[in-house]
C-alpha cells in the first residue's frame, strides 16, 4: 500500500482540486493506497471540506484527515502524518500540487533501481531534466537561490533542491528518520536530508515537473517570505547541534546518486 501524505494549513480554496488529481491518478493505477491530509491547526474549514469531498466520492475509506488544534509548523505536520501512516512507501506532496501526481513513477524508478541501498527519492526543479511548468516570483527566486547556498555551505552539499514538496520514502527508513526530526518549519526538508545522510540513506534527486500555485498560506508577502528565509538560515545551525552525535554509518552512501532516466 502507497501512503500520500499531505500537510495542509488553510488549503480550504485549493484542496478539492489537489484530492481530486491524486485520487484520479492512484485510482487509474489500481493499488492500494491511504490519502492523509494532516490539518495544521488552520483558521479556515480545511478539516471539514476534505471530510465533505472523500464522503461524496466514496472514498471516505481512503482519505483521512488527521488534525490538532495548534498551528505548528509544516515540518510538524508532515512529520505528524509520516509517523502514523500505514503504507510500504510513504509520498509526501504538497497541498497545491505544484508536481503532478503522475511524477510518482519517476520516484518510484529511483528507488527501484537502487535495491542494495535505503533510498530517499527527492522530487528536484534545478537540475537537468526539470520541467518547470510556471515560475516562482522573482524575489523567491534570489531568496531560494541564497537559501540554497547556505544549505550547501552548512548542510546538504551536493544536493540541488532540498525544498520540493514532493518525496518518496519507504514506511521503516521514514520511520526511522522522521523519529529523530525537531525542526518544526520549513527547514525540517533540510533536516531530514541532513539525518538521511547520517544514516547512511542514498540521496536520489529526480527531476519533476512543477508548477508554481498562488495562494500559499504562509508566504502572503515579500517581507514575510524573507522573515521565513532568515528564520531557516538559522535552523541550519540547529540542525548541525542538534545532529552533532550521529555519524554517517556507511560512507559509501553519502554521495548523491543520479537518477534514473525514464520515458
Amino acid at each position: 500500500m502507497l501512503s500520500v501524505v499531505i500537510p495542509a494549513y488553510n488549503e480550504a480554496m485549493r484542496i478539492e482540486r489537489t484530492l481530486a488529481g491524486a485520487k484520479g491518478y492512484l485510482d487509474t493505477r489500481g493499488i492500494r493506497y491511504e490519502i492523509l491530509v494532516v490539518d495544521d491547526g488552520s483558521s479556515d474549514n480545511t478539516p471539514e471540506v476534505v471530510t465533505a469531498w472523500a464522503a461524496a466520492h466514496n472514498a471516505a475509506e481512503c482519505i483521512k484527515v488527521l488534525t490538532y488544534d495548534t498551528n505548528r509548523g509544516k515540518g510538524y505536520a508532515v512529520r505528524h502524518g509520516i509517523l502514523r501512516a500505514g503504507g510500504e512507501q510513504i509520498l509526501f506532496m504538497d497541498a497545491d500540487l505544484a508536481t503532478p501526481m503522475e511524477e510518482l513513477t519517476k520516484l518510484e524508478a529511483a528507488i527501484d533501481s537502487n535495491p542494495d541501498s535505503i533510498v530517499y527519492a527527492i522530487g528536484t526543479r534545478d537540475i537537468h531534466g526539470k520541467d518547470l511548468l510556471i515560475r516562482q516570483p522573482w524575489y523567491r527566486e534570489k531568496l531560494g537561490r541564497l537559501f540554497n547556498n547556505m544549505v550547501q555551505l552548512l548542510a546538504t552539499p551536493g544536493i540541488v533542491d532540498t525544498q520540493c514538496g514532493f518525496k518518496l520514502v519507504s514506511r521503516e527508513a521514514a520511520r526511522s528518520l522522521f523519529s529523530r526530526c525537531t525542526l518544526d518549519g520549513f527547514s525540517f526538508d533540510v533536516e531530514a536530508i541532513f539525518v538521511a545522510r547520517r544514516l547512511g540513506y542514498r540521496i536520489v534527486e529526480v527531476p519533476v515537473r512543477w508548477a508554481h500555485q498562488e495562494g500559499a498560506a504562509a508566504f502572503t508577502s515579500k517581507g514575510k517570505y524573507l522573515l521565513h528565509g532568515l528564520k531557516m538560515i538559522a535552523d541550519l545551525l540547529k540542525i548541525r547541534w542538534a545532529h552533532r552525535g550521529l555519524r554517517p554509518s556507511n560512507a559509501n552512501n553519502l554521495r548523491t546518486a543520479s537518477a534514473p532516466p525514464t520515458a
